[in-house]
């Protein structure tokens, strides 16, 4: 039984696996935002396997970054600056919002 368990390898999960569409993103993000929405460090992971679902070099130009900076910016200790974390998330197609948990959610405004 031994031998079998000692063949047997998993690869190592990776949530930007599973974001395979801009549905499965936003949804990704809001749970992000939900969790830890005043952790800045958070974000920037989340953004950062946002970036990993997408080519980092491509979204790189488009936050006007070299792939360097911005892998640097997603990685740093201390975490992106909000400024960057927002321009990261325009390049994305995103918006980083802040609002009252008191405010409806826009979500249940539509219904």
């Amino acid at each position: 039984m031994a031998e079998l368990c000692s063949e047997v390898k998993f690869s190592r999960y990776d949530s930007a696996d599973y974001l395979k569409t801009e549905d499965d993103i936003a949804a990704y993000m809001e749970a992000v935002m939900e969790e830890g929405g005043d952790d800045p460090a958070y974000i920037a992971t989340a953004l950062g396997v946002v970036a990993r679902a997408r080519m980092l070099t491509q979204l790189a130009n488009d936050a006007g970054m070299s792939r360097r900076e911005l892998i640097g910016a997603l990685t740093a200790d201390p975490p992106a600056s909000a400024a960057t974390a927002a321009k990261i998330a325009r390049a994305l197609g995103m918006n980083l919002n802040i609002s009252s948990p008191l405010a409806p959610s826009a979500s249940a405004s539509r219904r």
